[in-house]
């Protein structure tokens, strides 16, 4: 028997304000992005931009439904279009960020696990890491990689 460890880096910032440009604009299309969120069920908004290699920005929101789980998180919401309408190019990076009753959320929220594996895909697309930001009133944090949320992701992409 071995046992290992595992650890994960990522950068903390104490405001929004602080993060570098590119992650600040991301976020903060992705807090625009909240407002277009269906949440009539949780009252729980979520917003998510990505970031594509060609420089533009697809953003989309959570959307739930009655029939659960028939809704659909911010960040597959996101990033599937996002596939659809530049298919072939790399995803840079992906900010996200809630908020609750119109107001951005104290504690940061990360993808589900869901989310995290479609993630961990378009990584593996992309041959290149993906940022992942991820803000709240109190701050944000950077990952430079997927990895750092699914270290043990199922990869099954064709090489």
């Amino acid at each position: 028997m071995e046992k290992r460890e595992l650890k994960i880096s990522y950068t903390s910032y104490k405001s929004i304000d602080e993060l570098p440009h590119d992650e600040k604009l991301l976020l903060n299309k992705a807090i625009e992005a909240t407002s277009g969120s269906y949440s009539p069920y949780s009252g729980f908004s979520v917003g998510a931009a990505v970031e594509m290699a060609n420089g533009e920005i697809i953003s989309a929101a959570n959307q739930e439904n009655a029939a659960y789980p028939s809704g659909m998180c911010a960040e597959r919401s996101a990033l599937f279009y996002a596939h659809s309408k530049y298919p072939g190019v790399p995803v840079r990076a992906i900010a996200i960020v809630a908020s609750h009753n119109g107001r951005i959320t104290p504690q940061l929220t990360y993808p589900c696990g869901a989310c995290c594996q479609v993630l961990s895909e378009t990584q593996s697309q992309s041959g290149s890491p993906v940022k992942i930001v991820i803000g709240s009133t109190n701050g944000a944090i950077v990952l430079d990689s997927v990895s750092a949320l699914l270290p043990f992701a199922f990869d099954n992409y064709p090489k």
